[in-house]
């Protein structure tokens, strides 16, 4: 690609002018293809285009649904974006099969939030402990514009510690500011909040005596929320007795069942290998519902892999225990998310999402997140305890394969059939089209 200035205030057109340009030196001209998924309406493509910069198109994933999720005795149907058809197959069938035997037991531990301001000061520790206990309350008072339609809500500033942090890095301290952001994800609220904290520091430091050494001037670095939410937890439970495990137990008796899927579970949290695609598994549910309810998926990502190496080893977020002839199966993860603002408010799709769920507010839709993670987990240790994971994961994908060779409907139908008890692979599709049913 070639060097290009001002790209970013070149309209649309001119952008993907530019791109078709330089992909015919490559020989290529598939980006004419991106005006095909523009949306109809004008009005709405402009909303898209918002969104982020430099866009040219919009990139479609599927939008389904996953149907009777019985959490805390109510039924839910759950919108989930995802291209992988294997993950809604999964959790519907655990949601169905969970129906009837109580359903998902989900509660909210806590919903504190974090930010920190990241500063240096290389003068005496007590000196600027005692700044901080004398400045602490203007500090808050500096920043009661900002809170108070928060306040209003029932959230705002829970908490704010001065934490020497010079064990890790020489002349490192934070504020560390504990929110509660209701049913907001709260970053920008967040974010100011911790940006005036910043501002205020150097300033009323520059009137306290500890500071009029130059040398040992306050030096910001950065004030930014932390996605780390580890005190925004929510705790979710399947169990049942183990003889009622018969239906998902294959050819194995429940009791068998059950402790093979317990010892699958343990070896997640024993071995990293084995721990990273345990959770990977989780999120395929979780960041499908976070896709398709316009949160950050990144962020709740990024939170859940750290939580999952509190303790210093990277394990499995869920637990199994067989006690008393019955079978438990639970995960607690930390889930920061929001149901106001943001994308919620603006992409359609978003709206719709919450609109299926009956407009949770976001400790609710913490405990349908955190339950649509269990389901696909269940289902997908079941597969791999059972019957493996590839025989349901290429059937689903079945489909994809016949799309990619462009199978006409008839040859779509006749390799459906024919692969009812076969094993699926890319190539065998190939060679069944090609040799039974060759194309026109």
């Amino acid at each position: 690609m070639d060097r290009v200035n001002g790209f970013s205030k070149l309209s649309k057109d001119e952008k993907i002018d530019w791109l078709e340009l330089q992909l015919k030196k490559f020989g290529t001209s598939s980006v004419v293809d991106v005006k095909k998924f523009w949306h109809k309406d004008e009005n709405l493509q402009k909303i898209f285009d918002d969104f982020s910069e430099n866009t040219i198109s919009n990139f479609y994933f599927p939008y389904g649904l996953a149907p009777n999720f019985k959490i805390n005795e109510k039924i839910y149907t759950v919108p989930l974006v995802i291209e992988e058809s294997s993950v809604v197959a999964a959790a519907s069938k655990s949601a169905k099969f969970w129906l009837s035997r109580g359903g998902f037991q989900a509660r909210i531990l806590s919903t504190t939030k974090k930010g920190q301001v990241h500063f240096s000061w290389k003068g005496p520790k007590e000196k600027l402990f005692n700044f901080f206990s004398v400045i602490k309350s203007e500090l808050l008072f500096s920043v009661k514009d900002i809170v108070a339609n928060m306040e209003s809500r029932g959230g705002g500033i829970q908490d704010v510690q001065l934490i020497d942090k010079t064990d890790k890095l020489e002349h490192y301290y934070q504020i560390d500011v504990k929110f509660e952001t209701c049913d907001a994800m709260g970053a920008n609220f967040i974010n100011s909040v911790l940006e005036s904290f910043g501002e205020n520091l150097k300033r009323l430091a520059l009137s306290h005596e500890a500071f009029l050494d130059s040398e040992k001037e306050i030096e910001v670095i950065m004030c930014i929320l932390s996605n780390y939410t580890p005190e925004c937890l929510v705790n979710v439970v399947l169990e049942c007795p183990i003889e009622e495990l018969g239906e998902f137990s294959g050819k194995m008796s429940p009791l068998e069942f059950a402790q093979k899927f317990e010892r699958a579970v343990k070896i997640a949290k024993v071995d990293v290998n084995r721990a990273v695609t345990h959770n990977k598994g989780i999120f395929n549910g979780i960041d499908a519902l976070i896709l398709a309810t316009g949160n950050d998926f990144r962020a709740i990502e990024a939170c859940g892999h750290a939580y999952a190496a509190k303790d210093g080893q990277y394990r499995g977020l869920s637990s199994c225990s067989l006690k008393n002839g019955r079978f438990r199966f639970e995960m607690t993860l930390p889930l920061a998310l929001g149901t106001v603002g943001g994308l919620t408010k603006l992409h359609p799709l978003a709206k719709v999402s919450l609109d299926i769920l009956g407009r949770p507010s976001a400790r609710e839709l913490m405990m349908i997140v955190a339950s649509v993670g269990l389901a696909q987990n269940f289902g997908a240790l079941r597969s791999l305890i059972t019957t493996g994971i590839q025989k349901g994961h290429m059937k689903m994908h079945l489909l994809n394969i016949l799309n990619q060779l462009d199978a006409t409907e008839q040859q779509v139908e006749f390799a459906k059939d024919y692969f009812q008890d076969k094993t699926v692979s890319f190539s065998s599709v190939r060679e069944l089209i090609e040799k039974d049913q060759p194309f026109q």
